[in-house]
């Protein structure tokens, strides 16, 4: 099995289940996909934004989870804008019905939640 890849994901606090049965399904043994999770999992108070530039640097690739909480989710705009920045990969998931598209996403890939999607992004990185 190839090495895991390390992934940011990119959230609205609102959206923390999505984002926790992502990585959920990372760990199964026969899961699609496979990563290892480099997200914020609570705020950071002073340097967030140091701190977390310095992680999504780090990382093979972003995946920013979209609906419309992330519309008023200025730290989950700014990542994606950040990994743009950094010129770290991104993939758009769209986590509900709603297709809220951020203009810090735009020209980058946006998919339907799709595991064989997620995972086949994740392995061509």
């Amino acid at each position: 099995m190839p090495s895991k890849k390390r992934i940011f994901v990119s959230f609205a606090m609102e959206d923390r289940a999505a984002r926790n049965l992502l990585r959920g399904q990372s760990r199964l043994g026969r899961s699609p996909i496979q990563y290892t999770d480099r997200s914020v999992n609570r705020a950071w108070t002073s340097g967030w934004k140091t701190k977390c530039r310095t992680r999504i640097r780090g990382c093979d690739g972003v995946i920013a989870l979209l609906s419309n909480n992330v519309r008023g989710a200025k730290g989950a705009r700014w990542e994606i804008k950040c990994a743009v920045e950094e010129g770290v990969p991104i993939l758009g998931v769209y986590i509900g019905a709603d297709r809220y598209k951020p203009p810090e996403i735009a020209g980058r890939r946006i998919i339907t939640w799709r595991w064989a999607g997620i995972g086949n992004w994740i392995d061509r990185l």
